[in-house]
């Protein structure tokens, strides 16, 4: 999802359209984020995990699609096989354009060189000069995907605060082959269950109960990622 991201405006882009996704953008990825608002709908397929952005400190909740980096075991022949689409994944070829200047403001961004991108098929974002409801609807996804994206970062920081979120080392089995996945944060089961009433209640306060019981229920999924890694290759 390298592609460089434009200003989507009507006198650039009055003329394109977007066709259904390869999915190309994410085949070599083994992890994409996830919002705490996703968690338990990807919680079902996806073991979810945390990472550490080494610069600003910030934890992020993240799918993983594969069990090592470059293996995407979620998309077979240009088609995404499970049945919840991430929605950074679902937002691609649009995004958002920040300005950091104006923290209140975002805009609607286009990567002009992507694969879905055309002028001949595909759903268009433009009818004359006013906008399709097909692109009012994909704005106002992206919208919703960012602000619980930034909720996500916020509530994420009380969890790292109570010192809950912890590295550890996954280890699956695949094919007899045991395999160390290192670089992950999980929730602390005995920390948790340590906590204070007045701490559990915050966490129920601030939406986190759900979250965290479905990332400690996804973890289950590694085996299932382990499976399809063999199968993959049969």
């Amino acid at each position: 999802m390298s592609n460089q991201i434009t200003l989507l405006e009507h006198a650039k882009h009055g003329d394109l359209k977007i066709t259904p996704s390869s999915f190309n953008h994410v085949a070599d990825q083994h992890i994409v984020p996830v919002t705490l608002h996703e968690i338990g709908r990807a919680a079902t397929e996806y073991p979810i995990v945390f990472v550490k952005n080494s610069d600003s400190g910030e934890f992020q909740a993240v799918a993983m699609l594969g069990l090592k980096p470059g293996q995407n075991l979620s998309i077979k022949d240009g088609k995404w096989q499970g049945l919840y689409i991430p929605a950074v994944v679902r937002d691609y070829p649009l995004g958002l354009v920040l300005n950091p200047d104006v923290k209140d403001k975002v805009w609607i961004g286009i990567r002009e060189g992507a694969a879905e991108v055309s002028k001949t098929e595909g759903q268009a974002l433009f009818e004359g000069e006013k906008e399709t409801e097909y692109l009012e609807n994909r704005k106002k996804a992206l919208i919703a995907h960012f602000e619980q994206d930034q909720a996500s970062r916020n509530i994420l920081g009380f969890l790292a605060e109570k010192e809950l979120l912890t590295t550890q080392t996954l280890t699956v089995d695949v094919a007899g082959e045991k395999r160390n996945i290192n670089g992950l944060y999980l929730i602390d089961e005995a920390k948790l269950n340590e906590l204070s009433d007045e701490d559990y209640l915050e966490l129920r306060k601030r939406g986190l109960l759900g979250p965290i019981y479905g990332h400690l229920a996804s973890l289950n999924q590694v085996n299932r990622l382990a499976r399809t890694e063999i199968m993959s290759k049969a």
